[in-house]
């Protein structure tokens, strides 16, 4: 379902507030940006233990470092076309909000991670409006960069993958 608040709170965001450092990557010959400010780590693709009833863009889990970390198929979450690992497969490791306030790591697969960009106000878009029946809510933005037609697509990682950290938070055992 989609949230038309979220969505026009996309679009109706300066994009002033939009320039800045973005990670930018590649998944399907697309390049897509998240925050700088929102990755924790890039690491190589690791063995992905499944997770029974999750969302089919969920891969499962892996432990990095001795803490839990849910991996989202973006591809999927996006609703690209599959592709196996290859040896440039990497997940990025994200911070995000939790209901509660509380921050919780969660990874992403891409084909490759390019560069890190610093993307002038000048170079930014809002994000087109295809109506109630498309939803934009995880798209920040759009930047031109460098080449004449070359555009990365900003990514909400808030809004992608924030019912992940949800889910898993909900699914935790209580501590003590």
């Amino acid at each position: 379902m989609t949230d038309l608040h979220a969505v026009s709170n996309a679009i109706a965001r300066p994009t002033a507030d939009l320039a800045g450092k973005y990670l930018a990557f590649v998944l399907d010959h697309n390049e897509f940006g998240v925050g700088i400010l929102a990755v924790r780590e890039i690491i190589a693709a690791q063995e992905i233990t499944p997770l029974p009833q999750m969302p089919a863009y969920v891969l499962g889990v892996f432990n990095l470092r001795g803490r839990i970390i849910p991996v989202v198929d973006l591809r999927a979450r996006l609703e690209l076309t599959c592709a196996p690992f290859s040896n440039e497969t990497c997940i990025i490791v994200v911070e995000i909000a939790t209901p509660s306030g509380e921050s919780t790591p969660v990874g992403f697969v891409v084909d490759t991670v390019r560069e890190v960009l610093d993307i002038p106000e000048s170079s930014l878009e809002k994000p087109p409006r295809w109506g109630a029946e498309a939803s934009a809510e995880w798209m920040l933005g759009l930047a031109k960069i460098g080449a004449p037609h070359k555009v990365v697509t900003l990514l909400d990682v808030q809004v992608l993958l924030g019912s992940i950290g949800t889910h898993m938070a909900a699914s935790s055992p209580a501590r003590e």
